[in-house]
């Protein structure tokens, strides 16, 4: 695995890319579309290798989200109980 350190002093490893807690605020939200529009192509025709990393850096992204928007905002009536 190779490893280089930005200017700013982010992390990039270069088979998955940046370290999501050297990410701004802007880049991770840009890097959570960009995952999530190529999602369903990377399901359906991505090869096992493709859809491992794929998990693999949306749980770091999210994990990263979620570390820094605890108290995000949550639409109650996005999803109920009721279903």
């Amino acid at each position: 695995m190779m490893e280089a350190r930005l200017e700013e002093g982010a992390m990039v490893n270069f088979d998955i890319g940046i370290d999501p807690a050297g990410l701004a605020d802007d880049d991770l939200f840009r890097e959570l579309a960009s995952l999530y529009r190529t999602r369903l192509q990377t399901l359906r025709h991505g090869p096992d290798a493709a859809l491992e990393n794929h998990f693999k850096r949306t749980a770091e992204l999210e994990t990263e989200y979620m570390a820094r928007k605890p108290g995000r905002e949550v639409d109650p009536d996005r999803l109920t109980q009721d279903f």
